[in-house]
């Protein structure tokens, strides 16, 4: 460290206390100490190999990798509630290094996605541009927050270096699959060995060498983890653009712009997360997250445990996935979702004879109705179609199909209850015993058979039903076949009777099912990594070698989707890359011994998720060019160990928001690199916090319209703008609300020390809190108080003293340094404050010089908290090296147990004594004390005592006779 004295260069201000503790003098000691850490690499957290390879002293301590979840550069800039989770990241660092730990704490920035491509479309500014600027505004908010990040570690993931590793992870994804029996992906050539050598056949029925180039595709594209199909997608075109289920609201529009959003097929990329959903779920056992977020996971990952079954119809198989196979007898019809691929195939020229009128949809064929429901259903979303208060809609599709157990003719109808993403999506209807088949048999003049004995009394003839009997804990009735019967049975029994007997002749088989959905990764935008893959002529897909990565976006005329007419679903997305035709038509030679070809590129771009699915990685290693980490430094941040079985960074923090998005995807892409030996992490994250949230009250006018926050006044407890009175309501806090406060104006006004004081003291930081800038003087003059504690406000002089402190003093000071030292392990930052304050109230109290060694320990536990402040004291107390790496005081047992407690004596559960005793009295001492305490035997008035119940050393309660 350098021996250098910021300090000695501290102006002097001529006023009654010329070195009082003032927003100027904050803000002249923050920028000060600030230059001073850049300038000596204060936060630098060396690695034990590499170009960031540094002290061994340091590498040798045991490591902490601390992160926060990627910030996404906002022209609008930060508000107060935004760094609430960085400065609390930022506490818990630095107390780690404080206490002997090599950290790495830093942050980068996510900068690819929408946001920034629709404000590029309104304003005409290359996204590139715009991203930029608002990352530099966004750097220079956060430095002046003085938060000890290791810049030599940031990036941005529009970053070529940065994302010519995004696209090289999406390379090994497309050249891998998963082997089932393994339970890991493999390398696809591993596979491609099976089907030439005949260990694995080919589907088909052929061998592989006389399979097309384009055959040969295809097969692979069936097992490969990332692929690209014709499958049914959120087609937004007011966007321009396909979105994410995640991405559409539950009244069917898009989260970012509100536009109708419509089910479309389109050829996509996507990912096969699903083939990783067992250990997705299983995993989750071992991380030390939210119990709240596991089981948002758990949910959304959806294992479920049933049957497979095939209902024939014209010599093919509808199959169902039921979790309930044992109410197979019970099926009186079958809805496929109206995007089955097999319902055009079913669906005949005219509609059977005698199909009623209520099944047509009023349309006089088939076809006709088929057509004019799918329209209707594609302008509704997923939560829309399953409602349960709606009215059930549907038509037949015109074909039966054959129940298994009992031969019976089921009609099939399309109905949007059913969802092609879930299961197989097709069901077997069993009205009696399901709320939604049971309000569709009814709206349909179904059949309705009763399978499982009802236990509430109704009976089973279900014409004086009004809703639907479900139950696990019944008996099955109505059920016996020829081959198979499961009457009397119990649900359990039943269902492992029925799958045994689908097994055994060929129409199913048991298995689970997941509602998780394979995630789309194709988006029609500008700002996003480009694919690196390229088509030949035949329409087959190339990988680029990884000598031709980065793949950079290339220039554009025009960098805006195309957007359509909202409500046209009929329309299909035009990439703004495809607009660049030397970009998109090239001749390549991708050294696979076939010299130069021509190629048509990849027009998608990847969604907003990719960068953030691995940026853990880059800033364990970020100027490596060669390979994605090294697998030494991998191992030494993020590998597994004691209490950490999958590795994984040891604290995330960052919103609740994101439990079934980025955290799931991320830990998909983890465990591909795990599988295939690129890390020795499967888990991304070892331990999660979720903070809360910043609210802000919202001022609305009559209209409802949001007015300037700051100008509303406040009058016998209404509330005023302009004269008119206005209503208030606690939420977020934001520009669009006009309740936004800036850490500019508040590190402006009271210096950046006192706004994080101030947000870790608001309460804990898992809750949502609202914001009171009134209330933030209140730290201001904490630290007010602590700067007179060491510095006298006219002379700038220290006024410690080289003096013993006295017992009060002792025991304050090192019960502090436990309750502190404790609640900052823990993340209290609010109760860590608390007992500053309190251990800085004594010292004022006490008055006189503070003893040189409490100043010096107060001055370190404040260190993680306002670090400028404690730099600042720290160098005046006398000390030439940097605060940051100091040690964080250890307590003396003897001062923290107190001398005496406070024993309470009841009679009849009454206090009628107060002792004090011991800590450590025993039960028999406690008890005679008390019986001899004079106000006892007065209250007792010779009575005789019949028990007495001692709780050492707080509680004696007597039990008169």
């Amino acid at each position: 460290m350098s021996e250098t004295n910021p300090a000695a260069t501290a102006p002097v201000t001529a006023d009654a206390a010329p070195h009082r503790y003032t927003a100027a003098m904050a803000a002249e000691i923050e920028a000060r100490w600030q230059d001073f850490w850049d300038a000596e690499g204060t936060y630098a957290a060396p690695n034990p190999k590499g170009d960031l390879a540094g002290d061994p002293e340091l590498v040798a301590r045991p490591k902490k990798f601390i992160m926060d979840m990627f910030p996404y550069p906002s022209g609008a800039g930060l508000h107060v509630g935004h760094p609430l989770g960085y400065i609390a990241t930022d506490v818990f660092a630095r107390f780690q290094r404080m206490t002997g730990h090599n950290v790495l704490h830093t942050l980068g920035f996510d900068a690819f996605g929408l946001p920034a491509e629709q404000y590029a479309v309104q304003t005409g500014t290359h996204p590139r541009v715009s991203t930029e600027a608002n990352i530099e505004n966004m750097r220079s908010q956060l430095r002046r927050l003085g938060l000890g990040h290791d810049n030599r570690r940031s990036f941005a993931t529009i970053d070529p270096e940065y994302y010519k590793w995004t696209q090289w992870i999406f390379l090994q994804i497309f050249n891998s699959w998963y082997d089932d029996e393994a339970r890991k992906a493999r390398p696809i050539s591993e596979l491609v060995a099976q089907f030439e050598s005949g260990e694995r056949a080919v589907p088909g029925g052929r061998s592989w060498s006389e399979l097309t180039e384009g055959e040969r595709a295809d097969v692979l594209g069936e097992y490969r983890l990332a692929y690209a199909s014709d499958a049914p997608v959120n087609w937004c075109p007011g966007l321009g653009t396909v979105l994410a289920n995640e991405e559409v609201t539950a009244d069917g529009r898009s989260e970012r712009g509100n536009f109708p959003v419509f089910k479309s097929k389109l050829r996509q990329w996507n990912m096969r997360i699903t083939a990783y959903a067992d250990r997705l779920l299983d995993d989750l056992d071992e991380l030390d997250w939210p119990e709240a977020i596991k089981l948002q996971q758990r949910n959304w990952i959806g294992r479920s445990e049933g049957a497979r079954v095939d209902f024939p119809i014209d010599g093919e198989n509808i199959t169902v996935f039921t979790t309930r196979p044992d109410t197979l007898f019970g099926a009186t019809y079958m809805v496929l979702a109206p995007e089955h691929p097999l319902v055009e195939k079913f669906t005949p020229a005219a509609w059977p004879e005698g199909t009623h009128d209520a099944w047509t949809g009023g349309h006089a064929t088939p076809t006709e109705a088929v057509a004019a429901y799918r329209a209707q259903a594609a302008a509704k979303s997923d939560v829309e179609r399953q409602a349960e208060a709606k009215d059930k809609t549907g038509v037949f599709v015109g074909a039966y199909a054959t129940n298994p157990v009992n031969g019976e003719r089921v009609p099939v109808f399309i109905a949007d209850y059913v969802l092609m993403g879930y299961g197989t999506g097709a069901i077997m209807a069993v009205p009696a015993h399901d709320t939604r088949d049971f309000e569709f048999a009814r709206a349909f003049e179904l059949p309705i058979s009763c399978v499982v004995e009802p236990t509430d009394g109704r009976g089973t003839d279900t014409s004086t039903w009004d809703e639907a009997f479900a139950s696990y804990d019944a008996k099955i009735v109505n059920s016996s076949g020829a081959d198979v019967s499961l009457d009397g049975l119990g649900v359990v029994e039943a269902k492992a009777r029925v799958t045994e007997w689908l097994e055994r002749s060929g129409t199913g088989r048991g298995t689970v099912n997941f509602r998780l959905r394979d995630w789309l990764f194709s988006r029609q935008r500008y700002w996003g990594e480009p694919f690196p893959i390229v088509y030949d002529e035949d329409g087959v897909a190339h990988a680029l070698p990884e000598s031709m990565l980065p793949l950079e976006l290339p220039e554009v005329e025009d960098y805006s989707p195309r957007t359509f007419d909202p409500d046209d679903a009929d329309t299909r997305p035009e990439t703004p890359l495809s607009r660049n035709e030397d970009w998109v038509h090239v001749t390549l030679d991708l050294g696979d011994g076939r010299g130069p070809r021509k190629y048509r590129r990849e027009t998608n771009t990847m969604p907003n998720w990719a960068g953030s699915c691995w940026y853990e990685l880059r800033y364990l290693d970020p100027h490596n060019g060669e390979q994605l980490v090294d697998p030494e430094i991998e191992q030494y941040w993020m590998g597994p160990r004691e209490g950490l079985p999958h590795g994984g960074v040891d604290l995330y923090v960052g919103g609740a928001e994101h439990a079934v998005l980025h955290l799931l995807y991320a830990r998909f892409w983890s465990k591909v690199l795990f599988d295939l030996g690129h890390v020795s992490s499967a888990e991304p994250f070892h331990k999660l916090f979720n903070q809360g949230m910043i609210q802000a009250y919202v001022y609305r006018d009559a209209r409802g319209i949001a007015v300037p926050a700051a100008e509303v006044e406040e009058r016998d407890g209404a509330y005023f703008y302009q004269g008119e009175k206005v209503s208030r309501l606690l939420g977020k806090m934001g520009k669009s609300l006009k309740n936004a406060v800036t850490p500019d104006e508040i590190c402006a006004e009271y210096g950046a020390d006192t706004l994080r004081l101030y947000e870790m003291a608001m309460g804990p930081l898992d809750v949502s809190r609202p914001w009171d800038t009134r209330a933030v003087v209140g730290q201001f003059r904490l630290l007010q108080r602590l700067w007179r504690n060491v510095v006298d406000e006219t002379t700038g002089d220290v006024t410690v003293v080289d003096a013993e402190p006295d017992e009060d003093t002792l025991r304050a000071l090192h019960k502090a340094i436990d309750g502190v030292r404790q609640d900052l392990e823990g993340m209290r930052f609010n109760t860590a404050i608390a007992k500053v304050t309190e251990l800085n109230n004594h010292l004022t109290k006490v008055g006189g010089p503070v003893p040189r060694t409490v100043a010096e320990r107060l001055v370190l536990l404040v260190a993680p908290l306002a670090p400028h402040v404690a730099e600042e004291l720290w160098r005046k107390l006398g000390h030439p090296d940097s605060v940051v790496h100091q040690d964080f005081p250890v307590a003396d047992p003897a001062y923290v147990v107190d001398e005496t407690v406070t024993c309470v004596v009841q009679i009849k559960g009454k206090v009628k004594a107060r002792l004090e005793v011991s800590p450590s009295v025993s039960d028999e001492d406690l008890e005679k004390a008390a019986l001899a305490d004079e106000k006892v035997v007065a209250a007792l008035g010779g009575a005789g005592i019949r028990k007495v119940i001692v709780r050492a050393p707080k509680l004696v309660n007597i039990v008169p006779a």
